[in-house]
């Protein structure tokens, strides 16, 4: 037996599937600074990257968020790894709070200096990208329609590493300890060594 549903008559299930079946997916955490200086950070879901060079990162924005709004206004945003011990830092900044609160200070994180652009990073997160804004696109159905959706796109020039994450030049993603956000209400998994499994291209 399959289940089987068209999205736009509903799913008739707890809790909408697509979600989870994409996924889990790299927890785009987004920070920005409004004109007027304000600094906002904020965990997107739906966040991957898209190219090699020049380096592509994109993130949707379900809603006319503040950190959209900002990267209209200033054209600049950092991408921060979440990593285990951040974990509850990101969900605070979860919080349905007004343009005006720093996210920053709110999840107790510190704003550290960017090298490029003119916004901070998270200074616990061990990866960040600085990106400067591409394309800002707003996603439509197939009947051509305008939805409450954007897409982010911003190429990534600059990136911070921390260096014990660098064993041989090699980025040690195994033990980086990345979360990523799965398809449940609450469901978040990690990534370590034991899911580690190598695999080379065939040549031809």
């Amino acid at each position: 037996m399959t289940h089987f549903y068209e999205p736009r008559l509903g799913h008739g299930l707890p809790h909408d599937p697509f979600n989870a079946i994409v996924g889990p997916r790299p927890v785009g955490w987004i920070s920005t600074r409004s004109a007027d200086g304000v600094l906002n950070l904020a965990p997107y879901s739906f966040f991957n990257g898209f190219n090699y060079t020049p380096p592509i990162v994109g993130f949707s924005s379900i809603g006319y968020k503040d950190s959209l709004r900002n990267i209209e206004e200033t054209g600049s945003f950092v991408w921060n790894l979440v990593t285990r011990p951040l974990a509850e830092a990101m969900n605070q900044t979860c919080a349905a709070v007004g343009p005006e609160v720093n996210e920053f200070e709110l999840a107790g994180l510190t704003a550290a200096p960017s090298r490029i652009v003119d916004v901070p990073r998270v200074a616990e997160s061990p990866v960040a990208f600085e990106c400067r804004c591409t394309q800002i696109v707003q996603l439509e159905g197939i009947d051509k329609q305008k939805i409450d959706t954007w897409m982010v796109f911003g190429e990534v020039v600059g990136v911070h590493i921390d260096e014990h994450l660098l064993k041989n030049g090699i980025y040690d993603t195994a033990h980086a300890g990345h979360i990523v956000r799965g398809g449940g209400p609450a469901d978040y998994f990690t990534i370590g060594p034991e899911q580690l499994f190598l695999m080379r291209r065939p040549k031809v």
